[in-house]
């Protein structure tokens, strides 16, 4: 909007004194021709632009003039507390503010401690921690976000095990997760997490939800995976594996690896892991396939050995059919 890049202009002049025509339009992504109009609007509003012509001149406002249109939008202030990551600033619907608000910041005292700082970082937290990235969509995250700004409660349905569960609770924060977003919500007495791909409905209420004091974003969230990671079941295992296939490995979800040792050929490492159960890490050593040897427990071992051969053997009988026209 053109109010926006008016705005954007007298900040760029007051954060960096003498701006040229050029440079403005290369920073607002419009033609130098738009960067006059707007200089025009800005002079017949009453903002003292002066214009400087030769080699070192440039557009600038006069000596001493500031503006006080510094103040932060609740909106641009979260698109920056919150990430640069253009990917979550889309999902929240405030990717836009993000230009402004980075501007209106160089404008501001570089002191100023802004109450609206903690207000974002309680409700919305970005994990960067490594667990696979995901491809859901989430039609009710606008609907949970404006919620959470409101303080106000959230009737959802939610798919859980094949059925739909209707709840009513109190919005305490989203959190981001390699491309998966979940709700951490008050249910009765409860705090609980909701993935919220998985709310088949959404709809605010008029009732005001009086948030928790004591409550935590951060401290919550890093407790629930740590207790989330200590409630799975665990398979110990040891093999060799290639150093080149370390990488895919370590994207692999709920494998913990325990110790890597290289060996005397620094081709291949040493490595102890943790899996959820001998099924996984079954499935796991046949995907890397002649990059791994395992080791140990003995029943790992022969468990990949008989799932390897009867592959071999089923490839064999398939190479042996008969051909048959298609259909």
């Amino acid at each position: 909007m053109r109010a926006d890049r008016l705005l954007s202009i007298l900040l760029l002049l007051q954060n960096r004194g003498k701006v040229t025509s050029r440079e403005l339009a290369s920073t607002l992504e419009v033609s130098e021709r738009t960067i006059f109009r707007d200089m025009e609007a800005l002079s017949a509003s009453g903002i003292p632009v002066l214009a400087e012509r030769g080699r070192e001149g440039g557009w600038m406002l006069t000596e001493g003039y500031r503006t006080s249109l510094t103040g932060m939008k609740p909106n641009e202030i979260g698109a920056l507390l919150l990430s640069a990551d253009s990917a979550i600033l889309r999902d929240l619907g405030i990717h836009e503010d993000f230009t402004i608000a980075s501007r209106k910041l160089e404008a501001a005292a570089s002191g100023n401690k802004s109450p609206s700082a903690n207000y974002f970082n309680q409700r919305i937290h970005i994990d960067s921690e490594g667990w696979l990235s995901s491809e859901e969509s989430f039609p009710f995250l606008s609907t949970l976000q404006a919620a959470l700004w409101e303080d106000r409660k959230v009737s959802i349905s939610y798919l859980r095990n094949g059925e739909i569960k209707n709840r009513i609770i109190g919005l305490l924060g989203l959190v981001a997760k390699r491309g998966v977003w979940y709700v951490i919500g008050q249910h009765e007495e409860q705090f609980r997490t909701y993935r919220v791909s998985r709310i088949v409905a959404a709809q605010i209420l008029e009732e005001v939800y009086l948030r928790p004091d004591d409550f935590e974003l951060t401290s919550y969230w890093e407790l629930s995976k740590a207790s989330f990671k200590s409630a799975l079941p665990s398979y110990q295992a040891k093999f060799t594996l290639k150093s080149s296939s370390l990488q895919a490995l370590r994207q692999e979800r709920f494998v913990t690896l325990l110790s890597i040792d290289e060996s005397p050929d620094s081709v291949w490492l040493e490595v102890e892991a943790e899996f959820n159960v001998i099924e996984a890490a079954c499935r796991i050593m046949l995907s890397l396939g002649p990059h791994v040897i395992v080791r140990s427990p003995e029943e790992l071992r022969i468990k990949v050995y008989k799932a390897a051969l009867e592959t071999v053997l089923l490839g064999r009988r398939v190479s042996r059919l008969p051909a048959t026209d298609s259909i």
